[in-house]
């Protein structure tokens, strides 16, 4: 049984499903050293955790979609909810980093199928302005999470230990499944849905694949986001280390960002129908290029300290935000009747590539302020590259 909820709760309970992915990053960041201790495993085991659950994350991102294109948005989302609750639970009663790596694959497995579903959901039911205003909406709450999610780790960490940021996640998850159970519609109706069968599905996965303006679109996306999330994965070294913070401080990194994402997303949602996507997206380029100067001229000229460096995060984010949403919805347009399965796809290779720096490029970056501000700078330019491989491929 659902109810009507009205645009605003709407919003809000599609940014909570989102939201559960960078819970489970954010929230156990600042127990990384503890789990370590208990566990018996070196900083790099622990490291692991992250890339157990990004690939799996990425890997089943690519049939979220394609399922719930199959048998529906609402029964996806229910079943992905119950795994994920499952496997959380378990996280709490690990005792071995080999138990800790599985159960954290399994989270990954389940915990895609919000932020994937979520924006087919957008799509099935708004076009263009509206569909922009939406997501900006849903991404301005979003953006509360990364915020709030370390902070509630590092105090429930520093009162019950590590174990009890699964058991919060165990509980959280069996709240949103409550809610999405009673509020949460079916927004594609039966006679819309699509074949499971691998004859259709290969070839519309390749016709999405292949497609050179969403793959151009998609890897902007990318790259925009990594220009941040190095900072997120170098969390406990940024921090703890360079900063000489408190796991109770993790809030320096994530406020500043988050109030960024936020900044950013309002006023993409504002300008929708004012300015055209390209625009919001030209605009957005033009401040994370002033934030990743900004940042290598504060990293080289002062030492590493608050607030200085993490002002840069707070612009960086700002136009990360304001060109997501119109990236996102361009990416996706050219498939009205396959959007479940391209939203599969787009976060499939944003995961992936989130994935790969995290076990491979974020542990060469972390050694100080100063790599990790040419790292910014390098995904920033190489996001700015991308989109313009998408205007080009536009137009051929």
């Amino acid at each position: 049984m659902t109810r009507r909820l009205s645009d605003r709760g709407f919003a809000l309970l599609l940014a909570a499903l989102s939201a559960l992915g960078p819970f489970s990053i954010d929230t156990y960041l600042p127990s990384f050293p503890e789990i370590g201790e208990k566990l018996g495993a070196s900083p790099l085991q622990v490291q692991q955790t992250l890339t157990a659950y990004l690939i799996p994350f990425a890997a089943m991102a690519l049939w979220h979609g394609a399922i719930a294109d199959a048998l529906g948005r609402r029964r996806v989302i229910l079943w992905a909810l119950a795994l994920f609750a499952l496997a959380s639970a378990g996280c709490a009663f690990a005792t071995k980093i080999e138990h800790l790596w599985l159960l954290r694959a399994a989270q990954g497995i389940s915990a895609g199928a919000g932020v994937v579903i979520g924006r087919a959901i957008v799509r099935d039911l708004y076009d263009g302005a509206a569909a922009q205003r939406l997501m900006s909406h849903v991404a301005i709450t979003f953006a509360l999470a990364p915020a709030i999610a370390p902070v509630i780790g590092g105090w429930l960490h520093s009162w019950f230990g590590w174990r009890a940021v699964f058991v919060f996640l165990t509980l959280l998850t069996a709240t949103l499944w409550l809610v999405s159970w009673r509020w949460l519609p079916e927004t594609l109706p039966a006679d819309r849905r699509r074949s499971l069968h691998p004859v259709y599905l290969g070839r519309t996965y390749w016709k999405v694949l292949t497609r050179p303006s969403f793959l151009a679109a998609t890897a902007a996306l990318a790259c925009n986001f990594c220009g941040f999330f190095i900072y997120v994965l170098s969390a406990p070294v940024f921090l703890l280390t360079h900063l000489g913070v408190s796991e109770r401080a993790f809030l320096w990194l994530f406020g500043p960002a988050m109030g960024g994402l936020m900044l950013g997303s309002w006023l993409s949602g504002r300008l929708a129908g004012t300015l055209t996507p390209l625009q919001c997206i030209g605009r957005g380029y033009a401040v994370m290029a002033a934030a990743a100067l900004f940042n290598l001229a504060l990293s080289h000229a002062l030492p590493a300290g608050v607030p200085w460096s993490v002002l840069p995060l707070f612009v960086y984010t700002t136009g990360m935000a304001l060109a997501m949403s119109a990236l996102t919805l361009l990416a996706l347009d050219p498939f009205a009747g396959e959007r479940g399965l391209a939203a599969s796809c787009q976060t499939f290779l944003q995961s992936g590539t989130n994935g790969l720096v995290a076990g491979l490029v974020a542990p060469l970056l972390w050694a100080s302020t100063t790599t990790l501000a040419w790292g910014m700078a390098g995904f920033a330019l190489l996001g700015a590259g991308a989109s313009a491989l998408y205007l080009r491929s536009r137009h051929d």
